[in-house]
């Protein structure tokens, strides 16, 4: 992707990824499912993850998986709190995103 990816709409990725499981997800799902829309790595995804746990965000609990533990993470009422916000931001952004590419001077087209 040829656009910059800021702090504000990763937060925004990372919550709406992590409430579409009601019990939470795992660190590795959430990057996966991330990594299908942003190219993104752990470096960048872990201390997002850790920024809004610390945010009130996020909540998490360990659960054993394959003979190790599996950290979860679940939304909290803030998180989808903020979620919702963020959802009605973004549909007004990306509105008049959308509006400023498709008023194309007839001249290009």
């Amino acid at each position: 992707m040829v656009f910059n990816t800021g702090a504000t709409l990763l937060d925004a990725i990372v919550l709406a990824v992590v409430s579409k499981e009601q019990e939470g997800t795992y660190g590795y799902k959430i990057t996966q499912d991330v990594r299908a829309v942003l190219d993104i790595s752990d470096s960048t995804l872990y201390p997002v993850l850790r920024r809004l746990q610390q945010d009130d965000c996020l909540e998490t609990y360990d659960m054993a998986f394959a003979g190790r533990n599996r950290r979860y993470y679940k939304l909290t009422e803030k998180g989808n709190a903020q979620l919702q916000l963020y959802r009605i931001e973004w549909k007004n952004y990306s509105s008049k995103i959308t509006r400023m590419f498709e008023d194309v001077p007839r001249s290009f087209k």
